[in-house]
């Protein structure tokens, strides 16, 4: 099957003030034809899963949602044939309405598909057409995902209105880190890079002085190449020291960063556990 352009995500700023306002980590985004039962047709949305809830807006640029559902409880979702070429259609049937959604290509209609039912199971289908990448996509979603949830129930409930005004690290209470980092050294990060290549390629860990982070990455050109970027805590935010450094507000918007600008060239390096590290030879330790 050939890999077709992704559409590209919003613009930095944008992504941030969605961010903010969702108070909720970004899984997937692009565009998608919704019908609700108050629908008379089809409406055109780029669309964000983020956690286990959609988000519609009426372009790619808008920072405000025009409107959203929650798909935690999805009772099924059930494909529909389609007439029209390329295209793929299927139904979110949900306890209070079902929702028709159709995509511009079977491609994404199976990313789709893959992303909302690895959420709302907390498990990776088996019954999806995607290439490997996209699989592996969808593992560190789950794992971000599981721990999502975690930390969820151990919060008290909130409003929803508090939804519209989340305090800036309410993301980092969520998600306290992403599922790339190890409290390990840059010598052990290399090593484990260099011996697990099918992991990912793309460390995040603490920096030598305790207080910031480092970055380690493993880049395949004419021979492997081991980098590793500083990143500093600087009050609520964390920059990335390069030569124009670049500001975000949370440790998975850094992870995110790095994806973006490398095409996704650079993945998490993921073990399912820490565990699983010992296992394969690297004790977790604590860096003095």
């Amino acid at each position: 099957m050939m890999a077709k352009k992704p559409p590209k995500p919003a613009p930095r700023r944008i992504f941030q003030e969605r961010l903010k306002i969702t108070a909720l980590p970004l899984y997937f985004e692009g565009f998608l034809l919704v019908k609700r039962s108050e629908y008379q047709e089809y409406k055109h949305y780029w669309t964000e899963l983020r956690g286990t809830t959609l988000f519609f807006y009426n372009d790619k640029k808008s920072t405000i949602y025009v409107d959203k559902l929650d798909i935690i409880d999805l009772t099924c979702l059930t494909e529909k044939n389609s007439t029209e070429k390329n295209c793929s259609k299927f139904t979110l049937v949900l306890p209070k309405e079902e929702v028709q959604l159709k995509t511009e290509n079977t491609e994404s209609g199976e990313e789709w598909r893959g992303f909302i039912l690895t959420v709302t199971e907390l498990s990776v289908p088996q019954n999806v057409s995607l290439l490997p990448g996209q699989v592996i996509r969808m593992h560190e979603v789950l794992e971000r995902e599981k721990k999502r949830r975690i930390e969820t129930e151990r919060l008290p409930n909130t409003s929803l209105e508090k939804e519209r005004e989340p305090i800036e690290d309410y993301v980092d209470v969520l998600n306290p880190m992403p599922a790339c980092f190890y409290t390990v050294s840059r010598k052990e990060a290399t090593e484990m890079l260099e011996k697990n290549p099918s992991l990912g390629n793309m460390i995040l860990r603490p920096g030598s002085d305790s207080r910031n982070f480092s970055i380690t990455i493993r880049q395949e050109t004419d021979m492997p190449r081991i980098k590793h970027f500083k990143v500093m805590s600087i009050g609520k935010n964390y920059t990335i020291e390069l030569e124009k450094p670049v500001t975000l507000p949370n440790l998975f918007s850094v992870i995110d960063y790095f994806v973006n600008e490398t095409r996704g060239n650079l993945r998490p390096f993921i073990y399912s556990t820490e565990e699983t590290l010992e296992t394969k030879g690297f004790p977790v330790t604590s860096l003095k």
